[in-house]
């Protein structure tokens, strides 16, 4: 089969496949639904977890798969709803042919309003065939939008993270040159944008479109605009698809407004308050942790009910912890701070700080959890308890800190949790409650 696009056996070819194309687009809704919903729940643990865990890069993929995720789910279901409307529409047309307005001996009000507004049924089923196959179309273009800005916004925190703010270069690099990179590329996307929502308005004009073209030339290669160039101007040049753009941009700002709203059906109570004295969240005891989405709190309990003489606690890791501990002790902050996206693929166990042996990097994570230990604490009650911390992992694999305090001595009934830890505030020490647990103690006789 011949590809040149110019030659008219290719051209009959596509004119075919476009007779037919609305099987394929069935076709490929069908399956595209079934997986996208097969992932969509995985998508959203794997974001609310990198969120959890401070994991910016890993939040920022997840982020953009599962916003991809809900437009095409939204859009296809769109697309198969509107073609099932016109296979139905040729079925009935097969049937009853075209609308004979004489027939339904309406007044000839309602006759002229009707017939002008529908025309013919053969129009119906055109406007319905044009609709669904822009918008199947439009449905993976969406996807390269979220994806060039996603790109965009990665190159403007690189820029103000890697050279901005790099002290390790010189300053007529990081703050000249890097202050002109930002101003830029902060510069070109409010103007590219702006074209983009006037549909080309910056490339009209003669004087203006020189200015605007080296910077729509860079952000091409930015954008991946490359890939999908072809199909924007497709849908430019079209009033149909214009129109429809058009209609879907506030349909999904109204989508967007309506999953913010939810009914509040008490004047004091919500529901994810952090536990207090008078308030159990469910993010701090494991036994109601029951769903994949769920993520414990600062400190987890087994359960609100304890009938055991040890108490179990569990503080999951964040890199929030780890600046805590660089602040109380900054002995133990790196030259070179090794967190971030790395490679599973070694080419050397150095530690890149001169601490190289497995006895260096022991004594340095005995240090750690030392100063862990001294800066967290319990009170039960009024019962002072010291942490004894060890590094763990728990049932769903989150990284954290485990201890068990004796609470034999207590009396049964409620109590109360409290997570203490201290922090340096210029030359003095502070303590604060980091966590509150409500729990009751009754003894398994």
């Amino acid at each position: 089969m011949s590809n040149d696009y110019k030659s008219p056996a290719f051209k009959k070819l596509l004119d075919s496949l476009q007779q037919q194309s609305w099987e394929l687009e069935l076709i490929i809704s069908g399956f595209a639904i079934f997986g996208l919903f097969t992932a969509y729940d995985p998508l959203k643990v794997e974001m609310v977890n990198a969120q959890n865990n401070g994991q910016i890069y890993s939040f920022v993929i997840y982020l953009v798969l599962y916003v991809a995720c809900s437009i095409l789910v939204f859009n296809l279901l769109l697309h198969v709803v509107l073609r099932g409307l016109w296979i139905g529409a040729l079925g009935l047309r097969y049937v009853s042919g075209d609308i004979e307005f004489e027939n339904l001996r309406y007044s000839e009000r309602f006759k002229k309003y009707l017939k002008k507004r529908i025309v013919s049924f053969d129009r119906y089923i055109a406007n319905l065939e044009n609709y669904c196959s822009v918008l199947f179309a439009i449905s993976f273009l969406l996807i390269f939008y979220v994806l060039a800005f996603t790109i965009v916004m990665v190159v403007i925190v690189l820029v103000a993270n890697y050279v901005i703010d790099n002290e390790s270069l010189p300053g007529w690099l990081s703050k000249g040159v890097g202050s002109g990179v930002m101003f830029f590329l902060a510069f070109g996307m409010f103007i590219v944008f702006f074209d983009f929502i006037t549909q080309g308005l910056l490339k009209r004009n003669k004087w203006v479109s020189r200015v605007y073209f080296p910077i729509y030339w860079v952000f091409g290669f930015l954008t991946l605009s490359f890939l999908y160039r072809p199909l924007v101007y497709n849908f430019l040049d079209n009033r149909f698809g214009k129109r429809l753009i058009l209609l879907l941009t506030p349909i999904y700002i109204l989508i967007l407004f309506l999953t913010g709203i939810e009914y509040r059906n008490s004047n004091y109570m919500e529901r994810d308050r952090n536990s207090s004295s008078i308030f159990a969240n469910k993010e701090n005891y494991w036994d109601m942790m029951t769903e994949d989405s769920d993520y414990p709190g600062e400190a987890v309990i087994p359960s609100k009910v304890i009938t055991t003489g040890h108490l179990q606690v569990f503080m999951p890791y964040s890199e929030s912890i780890e600046e805590r501990i660089f602040a109380f002790n900054d002995s133990l902050k790196p030259k070179k701070d090794r967190r971030g996206l790395s490679s599973s693929i070694k080419f050397s166990t150095d530690w890149d700080d001169k601490i190289t042996t497995r006895r260096q990097k022991d004594s340095i994570r005995k240090k750690y959890l030392e100063t862990l230990n001294i800066m967290y604490s319990f009170k039960i009650d009024t019962l002072e308890l010291d942490s004894e911390f060890i590094v763990t992992t728990d049932t769903k694999d989150h990284l954290g800190f485990e201890t068990f305090l004796n609470i034999k001595p207590l009396a049964e009934g409620k109590h109360m949790l409290l997570l203490k830890r201290k922090r340096k505030e210029e030359d003095t020490i502070v303590e604060i409650t980091q966590e509150s647990i409500p729990f009751w103690y009754f003894k398994n006789d």
